[in-house]
């Protein structure tokens, strides 16, 4: 293959081996080959960035907006993938994407391949290379929290009656908004109170705008009504 020469100059045969990188010894010639695989680099990288896949540890809810006052526009189930498109800087609500379309959820219960390391989304490292994100524009739905949800995630042990889940329903009673997503195994704070449902033994209450059921002993979310 014939190397660039100026007019007039001996040209060059140079060969090299397919996939191999050329060497080019020529100040302009190197200039661009090192523009050409940096624009070559961005070009790989930047998709694959904003559409890491990530993993539903537990049912999780997919919201309109990156924060529990916002509503709930789906579900993503436990194992799901989703395409994640960034995550806002600071913050634990990231976006995604699923085949209903985009949503924002809550990164403690998300999970991605990060250099061959599976990572929960909000332990990720500084260079793990997730995109930031702004929030959406639009009305902002925000307001004071109450408290904080703890605890770890377990599997739904509950299956309660049609009666409760429409007692429960019809009942509905003042939403009270803690940091975070609720799922079930997550703790309530004290001041959270919980309410009776006649003949049962799990308490009910809506948290960031859904009903649960509680455990009143360990304060914990035993299944949530959606």
């Amino acid at each position: 293959m014939a190397a660039e020469c100026s007019a007039g100059g001996p040209v060059e045969q140079t060969s090299f081996a397919p996939g191999s990188v050329r060497e080019v010894t020529t100040e302009n010639a190197n200039m661009r080959t090192t523009v050409a695989a940096s624009i070559l680099l961005l070009g790989l990288s930047a998709p694959a960035l904003a559409q890491s896949p990530v993993t539903a540890t537990t049912d999780l809810n997919v919201r309109a907006g990156p924060g529990p006052h916002y509503p709930v526009v789906g579900v993503l189930g436990v194992g799901q993938a989703a395409d994640l498109n960034g995550c806002i800087e600071n913050s634990r609500w990231c976006s995604i994407t699923t085949g209903s379309g985009d949503g924002w959820v809550y990164s403690d219960y998300l999970t991605a391949d990060l250099g061959g390391d599976v990572v929960v989304l909000t332990e990720r490292p500084a260079d793990s290379g997730v995109a930031i994100v702004a929030p959406p524009e639009g009305e902002v739905m925000d307001g004071p929290v109450a408290g904080v949800l703890t605890g770890e995630v377990v599997e739904t042990v509950i299956e309660p009656p049609p009666e409760v889940r429409d007692y429960v329903t019809v009942h509905e009673v003042e939403p009270v908004y803690l940091d975070g997503e609720i799922v079930v195994g997550a703790g309530l704070p004290e001041t959270v109170e919980l309410r009776e449902v006649p003949d049962y033994e799990y308490r009910y209450v809506y948290v960031n705008g859904q009903p649960v059921l509680v455990d009143a002993a360990s304060r914990r979310i035993v299944y949530i009504v959606r």
